[in-house]
């Protein structure tokens, strides 16, 4: 089957089900969407609103409406000639009574048939927990949850058998244990007698019940990140892929669905045997999907962040990754070089932190390790103390000295993980990130480290220890990368970034906060190496994990032009904040680095229209602000902390907010005037990160509603419900002047949608594997245009966008018609001229010679995008 020619990312859930999904198939279709992509659809938790913690992988959702639900919504797709692209999570589920194999293995320990599927670690450092689960779910300690009568024998009316509750929880007891109703009476937690044979009981079962701050520090089987509710699998295992996917597989075998995105893939074991796995079982399906359904390789997209010079392996087989790697790279692109210096050095005046990100991931790394990470980084260490005991040239090295290593080459790693075993060759390009680390780490190690850290750096590339040791050494590399991937992702994207805050607009999933923008060349080059390796990945600009959204990073971007403007009005505005802070000793809260980046949100996120008389609209608009900030201030840990709550701050910071939205403030009319400035420029780069995206080698991917304005903030406000009909009523209604001159709804960026997803439609070979040609521009604003062709045999696009807009719109009224550049010219090779038809105003040509003004180009817009089609081609005379 062909690759997908666009997608629509749509978040499903029990309020916008398979049914209200299906509705919408006649819009999509008229949008130019060819597939849609869903999040996952397999059985979850009772309430998921995300559908990434799994409790049945054999079922459809029944709160998506189920197996017949589904079904009827793929044929109102295929109705439409759309595709189905589905969301998989093979890297983990979650826990509860929910989970038939979950409580099959509390039930029966080792014994139990399931016991395999998941990632225990049934011989922990700590003995005490030999042949049993930690379940830490207690909201207090073990002892005061007895005595407190909290944890009870009670009896499962749908199962007919006796179990153990503790409020929702529910556990299964071990076989041969059953209670009479008088044995029940006997255990009750009022008397002491009753506590004591309780505990006993609890003692005989296949798990232990703790409370829930021991999880990080004695937690023996692997999470999803750091989240107690969600256990690991063991998908390497046969068998355990084949039951994990075995629905996939037969929706897949139907013609059902059409591809796949493997969430977390850096969070298996192996995931390049994985993702083979995974092709060759839908290559032998393909061949038995009925007549009618699409025939031809699955598309499959791997969830992978990627370092700034690291490249997915091709040898995965896959099509390439989910696009945050593109997302970084089109929002480098419209931020201006010279800016950095100035917001970094106003960061660190208002933070009183440094301006140095590179020392803030260091200390993140540090502290999350100590923090999220201690059993797992301990069972790490007794496997390779294990490894060091077995030579003589190693066995003196004391388990502290391990730790001490392991943890400087964790704190010194700059990629989620590396792909090491000791039966295949490591690859030059994780040979050069792990060299890295070890080099780093040797010079923040103590001296007589040093040579440790050198041996551990042969055992992380595979180098052979003994043969007989293969195995266990297998077993420390695989806990090596399955500890450095979720360090990565606590520590950098959910820590760092919200302590960090020079540009707000450069910190979001996949993004590489040292590089703060990248030249036009360079720009170009990474979309030139994009064609020739992953031509069919997708591209992002949003996505449901995003910090924010894309056109609050487009606007924000501007302010890499203005820096000292900005400077001057955050110091302003701190300076009036003074009297409205609560004062703690010699520190005013919020801090200043906080309400620094509170300043960005608003002007950021500033819904269009909003004026400050609307007391409505600003109350809506604050809350979301409030739930930002919470999110933020608790996942920085700074201040306070998910585990920790800081009361006095969130109170503080909470108060802040209210005064500032509650109408007694000119601080927050100076604010919006802000945003205001800066809106035109915004929504430019906003149209040119869509334009680009919709046009650049790979698979355009559009997050439900981004076809309007996306002003969203961090999860849940990035998974809101979307207002579909509206979007439906305004789709090709009006012209492009008219939407020009109200730009502020958002319809224009939906009119650009549309009209280059037609272009793709009618040109889908070209978009597929046509060229890709940087184009050259000179001029005193030449570094103001960036614009490539796309070309093949018979056909060529020109794409072309203004950057750096606030010069110009400043002078003018702000409406997006005058954003143009002057006096740049663009060089057009001699094999493209001819006269080209304006995708966004059909009724214009432009003849192309070269240099042709940069101008004549975009004509009233700050975007352009020009096509020569087959069977159209007309030669300048």
């Amino acid at each position: 089957m062909s690759p997908p020619r666009a997608t629509m990312r749509l978040q499903l859930h029990r309020g916008f089900t398979f049914a209200d999904a299906g509705a919408l198939a006649p819009y999509f279709a008229a949008l130019g969407i060819s597939h849609i992509y869903a999040s996952p659809i397999m059985t979850a938790r009772r309430g998921s609103m995300h559908g990434y913690d799994a409790v049945d992988l054999a079922h459809i959702n029944p709160e998506l409406g189920g197996e017949d639900a589904f079904r009827r919504f793929v044929v109102a797709l295929r109705r439409h000639e759309l595709g189905l692209i589905v969301d998989i999570v093979p890297n983990h589920m979650a826990t509860g009574s929910e989970n038939a194999w979950w409580t099959d293995v509390l039930k029966h320990g080792r014994d139990s048939a399931y016991a395999h599927y998941f990632d225990i670690d049934w011989e922990p450092p700590n003995r005490g927990l030999a042949n049993k689960i930690l379940l830490p779910v207690l909201g207090r300690p073990y002892g005061e949850a007895l005595e407190a009568g909290e944890i009870t024998p009670g009896r499962d009316t749908e199962r007919s058998s006796f179990v153990i509750r503790y409020f929702d929880h529910v556990f299964p007891l071990a076989p041969g244990q059953a209670l009479s109703e008088a044995a029940l009476c006997d255990l009750d937690a009022g008397s002491a007698h009753g506590r004591e044979r309780l505990h006993e009981l609890l003692e005989q079962q296949h798990y232990r019940l703790a409370w829930w701050r021991t999880a990080n520090d004695e937690i023996n089987w692997r999470r999803f990140f750091d989240i107690n509710e969600l256990v690991a699998l063991r998908v390497e295992d046969e068998d355990v892929f084949e039951a994990v996917h075995a629905k996939l597989f037969a929706l897949y075998g139907e013609g059902l669905i059409d591809g796949v995105r493997v969430d977390h893939i850096d969070g298996l074991t192996d995931p390049e045997k994985y993702c083979c796995a995974l092709r060759q079982r839908l290559r032998a399906l393909d061949r038995k999907r009925p007549p009618g359904t699409p025939k031809g390789e699955a598309y499959i997209v791997v969830e992978k962040i990627l370092a700034r010079d690291e490249v997915l392996p091709g040898r995965w087989h896959t099509d390439g990754t989910t696009g945050y790697d593109f997302m970084d790279d089109v929002s480098a692109v419209l931020h201006d070089q010279s800016g950095g210096p100035a917001l970094r050095d106003l960061w660190q005046r208002v933070s009183g932190r440094l301006g140095d990100f590179e020392v803030e991931e260091e200390l993140a790394r540090r502290q999350i390790l100590e923090r999220s990470f201690f059993a797992q980084r301990e069972a790490l260490v007794e496997t390779l103390s294990t490894l060091a005991q077995s030579r003589l040239a190693t066995r003196d090295y004391s388990r502290a000295a391990i730790r001490r290593c392991l943890t400087e080459i964790l704190v010194s790693f700059r990629v989620y993980r590396i792909y090491a075993r000791v039966d295949q060759k490591t690859s030059p390009a994780d040979q050069v990130f792990l060299s890295r680390a070890i080099a780093r780490a040797t010079e923040t190690c103590l001296p007589g480290d040093r040579q440790l850290l050198l041996a551990f750096g042969n055992w992380l590339v595979g180098d052979n220890i003994h043969p007989s040791l293969d195995q266990l050494q297998n077993v420390a590399l695989a806990r090596f990368e399955q500890l450095s991937a979720p360090l990565c992702a606590k520590a950098v994207e959910d820590t760092a970034f919200y302590r960090y805050g020079a540009l707000l607009s450069r910190n979001d999933v996949g993004f590489d906060l040292r590089v703060f923008a990248c030249s036009a060349g360079e720009f170009h080059r990474l979309m030139d190496e994009r064609l020739a390796a992953f031509p069919h990945a997708m591209l992002a600009t949003a996505t449901h994990d995003h910090k924010r959204g894309e056109d609050v990073r487009a606007r924000l971007a501007v302010l890499s032009e203005i820096p000292q403007d900005w400077a001057r009005a955050v110091e302003r505005w701190i300076a009036l904040s003074q009297s409205s802070r609560t004062a703690v000793a010699a520190d005013p809260m919020p801090s200043g680095g906080n309400l620094a980046m509170l300043f960005q949100i608003v002007v950021g996120a500033w819904p269009h229209g909003l004026e400050v008389t609307d007391q409505a609209g600003l109350a809506a608009f604050a809350d979301r602000v409030a739930a930002w900030q919470r999110k933020a201030l608790r996942e920085a840990k700074v201040h306070t902390d998910w585990s920790a709550p800081n009361e006095a701050y969130e109170r503080a910071a909470a108060d802040y907010i209210a005064w500032l939205f509650g109408g007694g403030s000119a601080l927050l009319a100076e604010l919006a005037a802000f945003a205001r400035r800066i809106a035109a420029a915004g929504a430019a780069n906003g149209l040119a990160q869509m334009l680009v995206k919709l046009t650049a080698p790979g698979v355009p991917d559009i997050y439900q509603g981004c076809e309007y304005w996306d002003l969203s903030l961090v999860d849940p406000d990035n998974r809101s419900a979307v207002d579909f009909a509206a979007r439906r009523r305004s789709l090709g209604t009006a012209s492009l002047d008219e939407l020009l001159a109200t730009w502020q709804d958002g319809r224009v960026k939906q009119f650009v949608v549309a009209r280059t997803l037609a272009l793709r439609k009618r040109m889908p070979g070209l978009f597929s594997a046509g060229k890709y040609v940087p184009l050259a521009t000179s001029g005193p604003q030449a570094e103001r245009v960036v614009a490539f062709a796309r070309t093949s045999t018979d056909a060529a696009v020109i794409v072309a966008f203004c950057r750096f807009n606030m010069r110009r719109a400043e002078s003018d009224s702000g409406g997006l018609h005058v954003l143009q550049c002057s006096e740049t010219r663009v060089a057009i090779p001699r094999e493209l001229n001819g006269i080209f038809l304006d995708v966004l105003r059909p009724e214009r040509t432009v003849s192309l010679a070269s240099p042709i003004a940069a101008q004549q180009l975009l004509g009233r817009m700050p975007i352009a995008v020009l096509s020569l089609e087959p069977n159209t081609r007309q030669r300048m005379p």
